[in-house]
């Protein structure tokens, strides 16, 4: 039985390889037909998710119980998707935009330095929701005060790339560039199975 149950885990993570692979081709496909356009949907599956996250936050407020589960497969996904794949990808774009406009340094140093913030505060933010989804102590204070910051830091962050970088990068960068980009191999860790199955849960 053991050696069955390890079979089916086998399966079924060998399936999520697969859809993830096909997702990541159509992606791609996207992406290259309309990189400005992909970057900006990126961006707005963020906000709802951050929208939903922030919902949740607003119940400690009124006394309701959170859905940490929920909390915690959103967070996840944005630790995943954004963190492995999407400010990697924001990192080769930066990169290229400074080459073809050194002004830009300053508030690309900025946003790579938030890129790590990000990373430090969803990961801070995810150890606690993962002790409450499963019935671990996690300090309420604690909780809010680290969905506020990741709140803040992440909003905060996409303001300053619509605002600033998207139209700067439509003027600059040029089909060789988004091709660089686009090239870029997300990044896989112990989670990537986890977060394939949270995206389907999640929608998306």
């Amino acid at each position: 039985m053991p050696r069955i149950a390890r079979l089916n885990r086998g399966a079924r993570a060998r399936r999520l390889i697969q859809i993830k692979r096909r997702a990541a081709a159509r992606c791609l496909m996207r992406f290259m037909a309309n990189p400005i356009a992909a970057w900006h949907a990126d961006h707005v599956r963020f906000g709802r998710l951050l929208d939903k996250l922030e919902k949740e936050v607003a119940l400690f407020h009124t006394g309701e119980q959170p859905n940490y589960e929920l909390m915690r497969d959103i967070v996840l996904w944005l630790r995943h998707y954004s963190d492995g794949a999407h400010h990697p990808r924001e990192d080769a774009a930066f990169e290229r935009m400074v080459l073809r406009d050194p002004a830009l340094r300053i508030p690309v140093n900025r946003l790579l330095q938030e890129h790590r913030v990000i990373a430090h505060a969803g990961e801070s933010l995810l150890a606690r929701l993962e002790d409450a989804a499963n019935g671990g102590f996690a300090p309420r204070a604690d909780l809010e005060a680290a969905a506020a910051t990741y709140l803040v830091y992440y909003r905060g962050h996409m303001a300053t790339e619509e605002d600033i970088i998207l139209p700067r990068a439509a003027e600059l960068l040029q089909d060789a560039d988004w091709a660089a980009v686009a090239a870029v191999v997300p990044k896989e860790d112990a989670r990537t199975e986890q977060a394939l199955r949270v995206a389907r849960g999640l929608g998306l």
